[in-house]
């Protein structure tokens, strides 16, 4: 039980830290965002997404997809006996990407690109999480 909450809370960690490393580490210093911009800010990012370079947004979806990959791997790895905190983890990272993609108004090829990220992240996971659970 413990194992598995320690898998959860790990596995989420993870998922994010690769999140951020795509987003912010790898899509800002690639494809800089505007003079004056402002990531942590929401209402800026809202305002000004047609200025936001397509590198960085392809970024942010790469992020996505490998942040739900890498937790639940993570997840799978860590709890050995149960597939539960991998599938956490995914419901939490395709939440929060949810709620970002269709909280903001973004470009169709966008929001279809997170849709299929997401929907296959959950399955390559599952995948790898899967080689790591009952072994």
């Amino acid at each position: 039980m413990l194992r598995n909450i320690l898998a959860t809370i790990v596995g989420v960690i993870v998922a994010g830290f690769t999140v951020h490393l795509f987003e912010s580490l790898i899509g800002h210093n690639l494809f800089p965002l505007p003079d004056g911009a402002d990531p942590s800010d929401m209402e800026w990012i809202k305002n000004n997404m047609a200025s936001i370079p397509v590198g960085s947004k392809i970024c942010v979806v790469l992020g996505h997809f490998m942040g739900i990959l890498t937790g639940m791997f993570v997840a799978g790895f860590i709890s050995k006996t149960s597939m539960i905190p991998a599938y956490i983890v995914a419901g939490l990272m395709i939440l929060a990407t949810a709620l970002v993609t269709f909280g903001l108004t973004k470009e169709t090829w966008f929001v279809i690109a997170e849709i299929i990220g997401v929907i296959t992240a959950f399955f390559f996971g599952k995948s790898l999480a899967q080689r790591n659970v009952f072994n």
